[in-house]
């Protein structure tokens, strides 16, 4: 059984910046691909990032291109998003996931987090 815990998130201000973490429990975290996803209030959950199972490959939201990196450290069975120059639109719950596929779809992950809320202010 995996299971998938996020931390780090938190109240910024505009053009702040904030790391995000997923500790995974359970087998095979090296095999499997992670991903973000999250959900602003009010909204359907949407794709953030992606990342490969060795980390040579990522995937990316248009909307947060240039300003996210998603990365993974398997010693470790972590992966992070990194977040800068965040914007008010980026408010949501974020969510850690992992699954077989590299996809932008939320129904291509079979394990999920609990989430963690990330508020940036104007």
């Amino acid at each position: 059984q995996v299971q998938l815990v996020e931390s780090g998130g938190d109240w910024v201000q505009a053009g702040g910046s904030l790391r995000l973490s997923c500790a995974v429990s359970g087998p095979s975290f090296s095999r499997n691909v992670m991903g973000w996803f999250r959900q602003p209030p009010g909204k359907e959950r949407e794709f953030v990032a992606a990342v490969s199972t060795s980390g040579a490959s990522t995937l990316y939201h248009d909307s947060v291109k240039g300003r996210f990196t998603i990365s993974r450290d398997n010693a470790k069975n972590t992966v992070y998003l990194q977040m800068s120059s965040l914007k008010p639109e980026d408010t949501a719950v974020y969510y850690c996931a992992a699954g077989r596929f590299m996809s932008s779809q939320a129904r291509s992950m079979d394990y999920w987090g609990k989430g963690t809320l990330v508020t940036v202010s104007s």
